[in-house]
């Protein structure tokens, strides 16, 4: 692989004008493509097949409309009085006709119609539920942008009006002022690492046209099927992580061949060749993470998954052509101004590194002890991920209408009417079924309310609003969903399946959780086969992996303390706590997964290169870290920074999953990668490389690029390496 890359190099080098003008053309090819094919995202979160969307789906053709997504236009009267006097009512009944001709809304129910009434004991609050044609997910920003002006005309009368539901939901946004203030940080962690502004630019422009590239290719993949809005929010702050790091880690390696005296293009190729197989390498097992999330059977994870691994792709293959194209520009100017003019290792190895030669000295000589308060440390804040709660439903930012209607609902009619159960009833004599459960479902422990059920056109199905006491987050709801599911299990001659917004987040979860031991077995196995192929070892994949353990701990354990428990939640702009999204543990474990072993291949592998050259063990590790350990500092932090970006936005979706994993990089690379792991090597000595005979058959991959070098030069300059920088 390494011979392979570097010839690839060695062209992008010396082709540069072309290699440039192509990934140009891709990217302006990718903005029309965007700009002409484009679809709509969607914000819905189902499993086909589950009971409760199978019941979503039924509902749409049984009854039409009633499937559609809905909204609660939320109506309080002035303080001391009520909706029922004239002057309120003919408001009331005003804003139900303005209602019902909005764009896409096919009924607007009146609340005070005595046949269906949907008024309060006081008669100060009431709702009309405004049900749109098309499913959930799907309302379009102008139809949304309609209601809402009609809420907010409604108001002028002395009325209280506010507006929540499914109908209502703004998707993620990308683009914010503190996603750009994670990229200026970024910026500015890559100009204190090279020492030049425009090397640090040149680094961050090569990570942008992927990110475009990839989000432009998501773009246009939603003209031809439908994603979650979420998708491309993943990929570009994914894509823009990992491309920074992979360019920053084929320029370090491209500046300390030019400081060992190679010419432009040995330089350029021998860079592409070993760090640019550490990229393929760390690449690979990010899109193994991702892309194993297929394997879950959940269409739009599985499209989050792939989104994201088709955009570290993308920048993998900008890291080993265009990163090469564009330093061939560059030339030694990729160099500070006063390295330039030096030629030969023994001049320019640079310095400045006395405090991470001391660092690594005293973790591998105290090796018992930094291994036992590191496993602790991460071990106790780990803690809190044992009481982890999960749900799809999300709470509305505080300030929002949505959440003021909410409040209006759970203060005139209970927390339960936030999140209604429906249950349908299908077959011959279905009212009349649903008519004769409606008492055993009255005496269920957390039902407050069973309003009567409405039958289909044809009499062959009906719908039963079960309104609980508690709200859609609560588990008290959740179990009254299983309770539910249990006593209707036996109707005679009559399908009944609960749906609704805590059903399918029910349904969601248990999903998850069935599919997350396989998920681990088939990314951590394919994980560990590369690992062992990459360093020729048994132990040091699995001293990886078991730190990767203790960071996905930490990291969760942090994120339920800070968006569950309620704690620092100012520092992170957090509007309310409750359960984390359902879909936080599983992406995080993906995504912290593959970027964890892209840390343990640039760290291990200097290490290795060390060792395979002639150097002893606890030497080996000591110079492998000293050489390694800047660049991973420095890519920890642009990771950090971009993911911290997306955690002050708002959206909670997005907010989570970036908080857990910008804490999760934290964690990793700062305790597992910078502590553990070298204190694990240094206990395990000689045996760290150790592989069992029946497995040297195995291929060698090379990625340290041992077949590229001078064997005498390089084992010389590592010795001297060694010997003069690395003891204590």
């Amino acid at each position: 692989m390494a011979r392979l890359l570097s010839r690839l190099g060695s062209f992008s080098h010396r082709h540069r004008f072309a290699v440039v003008a192509v990934w140009l053309l891709v990217l302006v090819g990718g903005g029309v493509g965007a700009a002409t094919l484009a679809g709509e995202t969607s914000d819905s979160f189902s499993i086909p097949g589950q009971e409760s969307t199978t019941a979503l789906d039924r509902i749409g053709q049984q009854f039409g409309a009633a499937g559609g997504a809905t909204a609660r236009v939320v109506v309080r009267a002035p303080e001391g009085q009520t909706l029922t006097t004239p002057a309120n009512a003919a408001a009331v009944g005003e804003l139900v006709a303005q209602l019902g001709g909005l764009p896409g809304v096919a009924t607007a129910g009146d609340p005070l119609d005595p046949a269906a009434p949907a008024v309060n004991a006081a008669q100060d609050t009431a709702y009309s539920t405004v049900t749109y044609t098309a499913a959930p997910g799907e309302v379009t920003t102008e139809q949304q942008d309609a209601l809402i002006a009609a809420v907010d005309g409604a108001r002028s009368g002395g009325l209280t009006v506010e507006v929540t539901g499914e109908a209502v939901q703004e998707p993620p946004h990308i683009g914010g002022i503190a996603e750009a203030l994670g990229v200026v940080v970024a910026l500015a962690v890559l100009a204190v690492t090279y020492g030049s502004l425009v090397l640090a630019g040149m680094n961050l422009l090569t990570a942008l046209v992927g990110v475009g590239i990839g989000v432009l290719g998501v773009t246009i993949a939603t003209g031809f099927t439908e994603l979650s809005s979420t998708t491309p929010t993943l990929a570009a702050m994914l894509g823009l992580a990992v491309g920074i790091d992979y360019a920053l880690f084929i320029v370090t390696r491209h500046r300390q061949e030019l400081r060992r005296g190679r010419d432009l293009d040995g330089a350029v190729a021998t860079a592409v060749g070993t760090a640019g197989s550490a990229v393929v390498t760390a690449g690979l097992t990010v899109v193994i993470a991702l892309a194993g999330l297929s394997v879950v059977g959940i269409p739009f994870l599985t499209q989050m998954g792939v989104a994201a691994a088709a955009t570290v792709v993308v920048a993998v293959l900008l890291a080993v052509t265009l990163v090469p194209a564009v330093l061939g520009y560059l030339g030694r100017r990729a160099l500070p101004r006063r390295h330039r003019a030096l030629t030969g290792a023994a001049e320019a190895v640079p310095h400045g590194r006395a405090f991470l030669s001391g660092w690594v000295a005293t973790v591998t000589r105290r090796r018992v002890l930094t291994l036992l308060v590191s496993v602790a440390a991460l071990g106790a804040i780990a803690v809190p991920a044992f009481s982890m709660q999960t749900t799809l439903v999300q709470t509305p930012a505080e300030g929002t209408t949505a959440a003021r209607a909410d409040a209006l609902l759970a203060d005139g009619f209970g927390e339960g009417l936030n999140g209604p159960l429906t249950i349908l009833f299908e077959g011959d004599g279905a009212a009349q079924a649903a008519a004769g459960t409606t008492e055993a479902i009255a005496g269920l422990d957390d039902v407050v309310a069973v309003p009567p059920p409405i039958p289909s056109a044809d009499g062959t199905a009906a719908l039963l609003t079960v309104i609980p006491v508690s709200g859609p987050t609560d588990p008290a709801t959740e179990q009254l969903v299983a309770d539910l599911r249990e006593l209707l299990a036996d109707t005679d001659g009559v399908t009944a399946a609960v749906t609704g917004a805590t059903a399918v987040s029910v349904d969601v979860a248990a999903s998850l959780n069935d599919a997350m031991p396989v998920y681990l077995a088939l990314v951590v196995g394919l994980a560990l086969v590369l690992l062992v192929l990459v360093f020729r070892s048994l132990l040091v994949p699995l001293v990886g992996v078991l730190g990767f353990l203790l960071t996905i701990g930490a990291s969760l354990g942090a994120t339920v303390a800070v968006f569950q428990w309620g704690w620092l939640a100012g520092a992170v702009n957090l509007d309310s706590t409750g359960p984390l999204i359902s879909l936080t543990p599983i992406l995080v474990i993906g995504i912290l997964f593959g970027l964890a072993m892209d840390y343990q291949v640039f760290l291990v592998s200097r290490m290795h290169e060390a060792h395979s050259h002639g150097a002893a063990p606890l030497d080996a590790i000591r110079t492998g870290f000293r050489q390694a350990a800047p660049v991973v500092v420095a890519a920890a932090l642009i990771m950090f920074s971009v993911f911290a970006g997306f955690v002050p936005a708002g959206d909670p979706t997005i907010k989570s999953i970036a908080f857990a994993l910008a804490a999760g990089i934290l964690f990793d690379a700062f305790v597992v990668r910078m502590v553990l792991v070298p204190a694990a090597l240094a206990l395990l000595g000689g045996r760290a490389w150790w592989l069992p005979r029946w497995l040297r058959w195995l291929p060698t991959l090379d990625v340290e690029g041992s077949g590229l070098e001078q064997p005498a030069v390089r084992q010389r300059d590592d010795v001297r390496e060694a010997v003069g920088a690395t003891r204590p």
